[in-house]
């Protein structure tokens, strides 16, 4: 009876339905070497055109990147994006330019590439822009959702870096308590949440850097994951005291409490968050485990409704997530996972909705978030906030014309005065004539090169008296803690 009340209560959602279904192996990827380090990380990158995956690779880092539509094994001496000198950490695609991927790694720098049109036909070794201002690992990458070129870093030195690509320039650090395991922009990318080593959940002004609020977040020891979901609510994975898995909503304005936090199970790996904006739906996928289970979140409690689970019995080392823009409409997909096996196996798993009509589904395909930036890099450093800008799914997102990207780096305007027309002729005059005397420079002499290393020298330089002054502070607000004691 107790079954038949429960089946008469239960909560109708047109996703209750939802099934995943691998792909056949050949339609998947196969003999890829996935990465070995141990930093939780995903290791993997999908969008409408290519998955980037981490490899492991002797004496530096690379990762591979293959089109969506060349399946099949893939040959050792495949062509690899390879430039770091130390492991990649993390991979970012970024949301306005299909063909463009930021990676992060142990050598402390932040690379950004340009993929060809039709993927590699040979290795990858230079990139675009070199971003160096972290003294230690870079650990995750976050691109902004609706600003072109901005991107956001975070490492080992506990700085939170954010770039513009365009110029190649950091242009807001900060130095947190403590190291950021995961992080998440809100839709306008005004503010940032962020899980630290100290257990703390921060929601961070990515205006100036201020902590806007902060509270106990999962009170376990293994890194804790976190998604900014729509309408100021926040997704959180962790683990208890007891070392059990649990999930949290939470609301952006009170980080005190949690809106209701729930226990999964007691597994060891940790719970990587993929949310879709569109449908509400929150997927979790834990390392380690051969279960992706799948949530609605909503408005009225419990906020957060168990769907179902999808199930194999491989687990799973890593997963893609593809964005909105890249899945099957006409076979009502919602989401799609790219999932590495610990043999080097790349399976996908497309998600769809059971539906008899033929026709496109609006109720399942709201309008989503597009390839075009809502402001420019130089709008949001200058105080600007944009929703995304959203196109419609109805006959299939094709991707907008992109330029290659370009670093214009900015030359300091203020070095010169104008000089005045007799003496610009007199100036032009000289410099010809030292010209003419000038010695040729010596061969392999790279002026650009000196000035862009004198450039990073002058990043890290910085970045250390900012950090010898938050020590210093700290220093002094102990040794006054300490009279303050010794007096009383």
């Amino acid at each position: 009876m107790l079954k038949y009340i429960q089946m008469a209560f239960m909560r109708k959602s047109k996703f209750r339905h939802v099934f995943g279904k691998p792909l056949k192996r050949d339609e998947c990827y196969d003999g890829i070497r996935i990465t070995r380090t141990s930093w939780e990380s995903t290791y993997c990158a999908v969008n409408p055109k290519f998955v980037a995956i981490i490899t492991e690779a002797a004496g530096g880092g690379s990762f591979l990147v293959l089109p969506l539509a060349k399946t099949g094994r893939v040959s050792i001496d495949h062509p690899m994006v390879a430039g770091h000198k130390g492991a990649v950490l993390d991979i970012a695609w970024c949301p306005h330019n299909d063909d463009v991927i930021a990676s992060a790694s142990e050598d402390c720098t932040v690379k950004l590439w340009q993929i060809p049109e039709d993927g590699l036909k040979e290795s990858l070794t230079d990139p675009v822009v070199d971003l160096c201002a972290h003294q230690r690992r870079v650990t995750l990458l976050v691109w902004h959702p609706t600003a072109m070129n901005v991107l956001l870093s975070t490492g080992s030195d506990n700085f939170v870096i954010l770039w513009n690509v365009g110029t190649g320039e950091a242009m807001l650090q900060v130095d947190m308590p403590d190291q950021i395991y995961s992080g998440s922009f809100n839709s306008d990318g005004s503010r940032f949440v962020c899980t630290c080593k100290d257990k703390l959940l921060r929601i961070m002004d990515t205006h100036t850097g201020k902590t806007i609020s902060e509270g106990k977040c999962h009170l376990g020891s293994k890194p804790a994951q976190c998604a900014y979901l729509k309408n100021g609510q926040i997704f959180t994975t962790g683990f208890s005291k007891m070392s059990e898995r649990q999930y949290a909503l939470w609301d952006e304005n009170d980080l005190n409490e949690p809106k209701t936090i729930e226990e999964i199970d007691s597994s060891n790996g940790v719970l990587f968050i993929c949310y879709d904006a569109d449908t509400s739906m929150v997927y979790l996928a834990g390392k380690g485990d051969s279960i992706i289970r799948y949530y609605e979140v909503t408005d009225e409690a419990p906020y957060v409704h168990f769907l179902t689970l999808y199930q194999s019995n491989s687990p799973q080392r890593g997963i893609g997530f593809m964005p909105k823009r890249g899945l099957n409409v006409n076979n009502n997909e919602i989401a799609r996972f790219y999932k590495l096996h610990n043999n080097g196996f790349c399976e996908i798993i497309p998600f769809t909705v059971p539906r008899k009509s033929e026709l496109f589904q609006d109720d399942l395909y709201p309008d989503t978030a597009s390839d075009v930036p809502a402001i420019s890099a130089d709008d949001f450093f200058a105080g600007k906030n944009a929703e995304p800008v959203l196109v419609s799914l109805k006959d299939g997102s094709a991707p907008t014309k992109k330029e290659q990207l370009k670093v214009v780096r900015k030359s300091n305007i203020l070095d010169k005065m104008p000089a005045k027309p007799q003496q610009q002729q007199q100036q032009q005059s000289s410099n010809n004539a030292e010209a003419a005397a000038a010695p040729s420079l010596p061969p392999g002499f790279d002026p650009q090169g000196i000035l862009d290393d004198m450039r990073k020298l002058k990043l890290i330089v910085k970045a250390h008296e900012r950090r010898i002054k938050t020590l210093e502070e700290r220093l002094s607000q102990y040794e006054s803690e300490e009279e303050a004691v010794e007096e009383a």
